[in-house]
């Protein structure tokens, strides 16, 4: 397994040792033991998946306050996603900066989002399906968000179409949304 850190903190990219042959590929995308010897302690609970039937597809900027904040391990296992995260730690180098992602079905790539960090992914192709991992239950209570398109951040988004919930065309920007890191 390699692990690639990126320009925030706590922010990995992680690549599983992938074996193929003529019938296609085996990986083990998650084993815990091996994923404590690289390093990454955290307690995953619970597994979700999407489905984005249209390229052009975004979702986010989510996170939950503390005290159920969650790391998410992300991964494309059909299609492609562009996949964005946002420091929201006020005593961090980097709070309020972004970085961008591709994971994809084809690079096998997973990202670890720590706590701390606003996450949302646009689809580059029709039917992406995405899963990832939790370390914490959705709590609606605590679940909070940031205006994907939010001048402050200006995140390079790798479209000029979007389909979006009601819900994350209003989120409030950077500097107003609640976050408690």
């Amino acid at each position: 397994m390699k692990i690639i850190p990126s320009k925030l903190e706590g922010v990995l990219i992680v690549e599983t040792d992938v074996f193929g042959d003529n019938r296609g590929f085996f990986t083990e995308s998650y084993n815990e033991e091996t994923f404590r010897a690289a390093g990454i302690e955290h307690r995953f609970i619970q597994d979700n998946h999407s489905l984005s039937q249209e390229a052009g597809t975004l979702r986010g900027l989510h996170y939950q306050l503390n005290p159920k904040a969650q790391t998410k391990l992300v991964r494309a296992i059909s299609g492609a996603i562009y996949d964005v995260v946002v420091d929201l730690r006020k005593g961090s180098a980097t709070y309020g900066e972004w970085q961008g992602f591709i994971l994809s079905e084809d690079n096998k790539r997973q990202l670890l989002v720590p706590r701390g960090f606003a996450h949302g992914f646009c689809t580059l192709v029709s039917n992406t399906q995405v899963v990832y991992k939790v370390d914490e239950y959705y709590s609606k209570e605590h679940d909070r968000g940031i205006l994907w398109n939010d001048p402050a951040l200006g995140i390079d988004w790798p479209s000029d179409r979007f389909v979006l919930s009601d819900k994350d065309k209003i989120h409030p920007g950077f500097h107003e949304a609640e976050h408690n890191f």
